[in-house]
């Protein structure tokens, strides 16, 4: 039984390193295209990430730990309950 599970998962983990172009399953098509658009984007254009999707950092990352500034609005919480 171990034998056949140790099978399975080494058919398993091979079948995870197999990389080809995606295409629609047999008999299938993609969606129609969205309203607005004349054709149909194919996988490729499908899979692209926008600059909204996936945005650059715009923040630089701090190379070391600095003192913080002085901040008038970190207050302790008030007595008045």
């Amino acid at each position: 039984m171990r034998r056949l599970f140790a099978f399975v998962l080494v058919l398993a983990l091979a079948a995870c390193g197999q990389s080809a172009p995606l295409r629609p399953v047999a008999g299938k098509t993609l969606p129609v295209a969205p309203y607005g658009r004349e054709t149909r984007p194919d996988a490729e254009t499908l899979l692209k990430t926008t600059p909204q999707a996936a945005p650059e950092r715009s923040v630089e990352l701090r190379k070391r730990s600095e003192d913080r500034t002085e901040d008038p609005f970190d207050l302790p919480p008030s007595d008045d309950e």
